[in-house]
């Protein structure tokens, strides 16, 4: 019997990719000054290892990871150290940082090879090359990935997925890198394959993106264990666990990883930033950023510098637009919004999203009618209303046993909620007060 590439719940927003899907991939002109936060990635931060006054090259190492869950930064320009120091990152908080100031010189502190090397080489080569290039994943998790590679001998993997739904609306960024470097994705994927001896390989990609679905179908057809698979358009299609269940079936049980059914999930983005790697040796040092939205005069596919300030990536897109009054970091759905533009690209913005003010004003809240549409579209199979509603009158004992870290906040359940309750906050809100009581209690 045909089985539905799909899941579960889930919701169909308007994707609004018109605004780039046909924007080519323009290179953003040398930044005069980057600020590079030690902390892009999930895991332990980066220990600087450099100070103010020091001279430094492009790709230099500047902070390098102390713990196995954590990756180096590198100098995305050459130029001079001015400071180290805390920053704000898009995130919301303030992060050490170190701020460069260019020199337009655009030197390699190691010139990369001209051409691919021998790519059959050994997994602890491979492994290697990816963490000193600080490569963490590009699909906006940031979980390091020589982690990903490197699975306990108790959990084998036998397929690797390459994650190219960009569900999130808006985002194209994804979409643009695979038809313009389809190769170097598939190289990615061979070399993720190689690594972990896995001899099948799925890159699943939304059936909106058909242009993309026919160009790497065309790449990989003659390719022994690598298949490309179209999935329903559904959001949220690409998170990882919802993922793998649309293309294997197989499910991750709560609480667990894919490692746990045999699979590992790269972002396409991901697995051309480790044929970079491992290819050229080169270190994560930019990325494709969509600039996109109805507050954008220009909306386009930026490659940028990591560290380069939103403003700029927002001005060379031509400026706002004369109503607009919010930024996003990423998408509508989890995007984070911004107090300031001042804040740097990071290995996880995949998406910088400018709304006017009609769109970005906040509607009144009103009270739970019992619905269930909540329930009937979380991917998760939760109860996001009383989740909520235990995290609002202080019985997080309730809410955990509810399921509360099982969410993975992607907001269907406020997006389809007629009571326009701040569902997604709420559960922010608990998971952020359990851990600190966790803390106080470690103390």
């Amino acid at each position: 019997m045909f089985r539905k590439k799909s899941f579960k719940g889930g919701v169909h927003p308007h994707d609004e990719k018109k605004w780039t899907e046909s924007k080519p991939i323009e290179e953003l002109p040398l930044p005069k000054q980057v600020v590079i936060p030690v902390q892009q990635h999930i895991g332990a931060p980066a220990e600087p290892t450099v100070q103010k006054g020091d001279k430094v090259k492009k790709g230099q190492v500047l902070a390098l990871s102390k713990g196995f869950v954590s990756v180096p930064c590198h100098a995305s320009i050459s130029g001079e150290v001015v400071a180290v120091e805390p920053r704000p990152h898009p995130l919301g908080v303030n992060v050490l940082s170190v701020v460069i100031d260019g020199d337009g010189s655009d030197e390699w502190a190691t010139p990369l090879a001209d051409k691919p090397e021998n790519l059959n080489i050994g997994s602890e080569t491979i492994r290697k090359r990816i963490l000193d290039a600080g490569i963490a994943g590009l699909g906006g998790a940031t979980f390091p990935a020589h982690v990903k590679l490197s699975p306990p001998e108790a959990k084998p993997i036998d397929v690797v997925i390459l994650n190219g739904a960009e569900c999130e609306p808006f985002l194209t960024s994804d979409h643009r890198l695979m038809l313009e470097d389809p190769e170097a994705i598939v190289e990615g994927l061979k070399i993720i394959m190689h690594c972990l001896g896995v001899s099948k390989g799925i890159i699943a990609v939304e059936k909106n993106k058909k242009d993309a679905i026919k160009r790497l179908k065309s790449l990989t057809s003659g390719i022994a264990g690598i298949q490309v698979q179209g999935l329903t358009v559904k959001y949220p299609q690409g998170a990882e666990k919802q993922l793998i269940k649309a293309v294997t079936g197989r499910k991750v049980p709560a609480g667990g990883l894919p490692m746990d059914v045999g699979c590992l999930v790269h972002n396409v983005g991901t697995a051309y930033s480790i044929y970079q790697a491992v290819a050229f040796e080169k270190p994560l040092i930019d990325r494709v950023v969509t600039v996109t939205g109805p507050g954008i005069r220009e909306p386009k596919n930026v490659k940028a510098r990591i560290g380069t300030s939103f403003k700029e990536l927002i001005d060379y897109c031509g400026g706002y637009t004369e109503e607009s009054c919010k930024v996003i970091n990423g998408g509508p759905m989890m995007g984070i919004s911004q107090i300031s533009d001042d804040v740097p690209v990071i290995k996880g913005t995949s998406g910088i999203l400018v709304f006017p003010e009609k769109k970005a004003s906040l509607k009144t809240e009103n009270a739970c009618i019992g619905c269930a549409r909540c329930v009937d579209t979380c991917p998760m199979q939760l109860i996001p209303t009383h989740i909520a509603s235990f995290v609002k009158y202080k019985q997080l004992d309730k809410a955990e046993k509810l399921g509360l870290f099982n969410c993975m906040e992607c907001g269907t359940c406020a997006y389809v909620c007629p009571s326009k309750i701040n569902l997604v906050h709420y559960i922010k809100l608990g998971k952020a007060q359990v851990n600190e009581a966790r803390k106080k209690e470690k103390k």
